[in-house]
């Protein structure tokens, strides 16, 4: 298959600090979303919430620890907080197990969950799938893999071509009311990710960083802030 990019234009980009926070350059924007859930308790939409100020530079909170959230304000100083990198550097389809249906394929890296259950919906995305000669199956499926924030699901045609949304360079917050935590770092439309050894992550157009501290990815979220 292809490569799994769609960037936009790149602008800015996310520095990994030695154990310390993200640093954000080139005045990408920041806001908050919030996951949205059905009257049957499954993750369907997103919640549009507040837009940040504009900034050309700032550093957002990696240790979890930050009581200016989603900012860093120097915690991770006093907390010894250890933040070593420790994800693949193999690239996102050298590692993603392939589901073949009759309409869509689908490409998974269960490593890269970051647990915002947008794939549980109308049986799971892995059925639907398989079952995507139904018309209402494929594009639920579809819908699903698209709202997934960190990019473990991807939904390909038959041209193996990615069906992916459209994003300009932007930064998200995630809340998820539904499980009372503060969710992952949401980041959009092919923005680089710079390692704390200077080396660059695969840019993709859509990933998910930890800001609990937890993850055992680092520095991209596992879904550990909800364990």
């Amino acid at each position: 298959m292809p490569k799994n990019t769609n960037p936009s234009k790149v602008k800015g980009k996310i520095k990994v600090t030695k154990d310390g926070p993200y640093t954000v350059s080139g005045g990408i924007p920041l806001s908050r979303q919030t996951i949205g859930i059905n009257d049957q308790g499954y993750s369907t939409e997103w919640l549009e919430g507040e837009a940040y100020p504009q900034r050309e530079t700032y550093s957002l909170c990696r240790c979890g620890r930050s009581k200016n959230k989603p900012f860093c304000d120097g915690t991770h100083v006093k907390a010894k907080f250890v933040g070593t990198e420790t994800t693949s550097r193999e690239p996102y389809l050298e590692r993603a197990k392939t589901i073949h249906g009759p309409a869509i394929n689908l490409t998974d890296v269960p490593g890269l969950c970051a647990a915002a259950r947008f794939c549980d919906r109308a049986g799971g995305i892995w059925k639907l799938t398989r079952h995507s000669d139904d018309l209402t199956s494929k594009r639920t499926a579809i819908q699903e893999a698209k709202r997934c924030p960190s990019g473990r699901l991807v939904v390909w045609n038959k041209k193996e071509k990615p069906i992916e949304p459209k994003f300009e360079q932007s930064i998200v917050v995630v809340e998820d009311p539904q499980e009372e935590m503060k969710g992952p770092i949401w980041v959009r439309g092919g923005v680089p990710v710079e390692s704390a050894d200077g080396s660059t992550y695969e840019i993709r157009n859509r990933v998910a960083l930890c800001r609990c501290g937890k993850s055992l990815n680092k520095p991209f979220c596992d879904g550990s802030h909800c364990k």
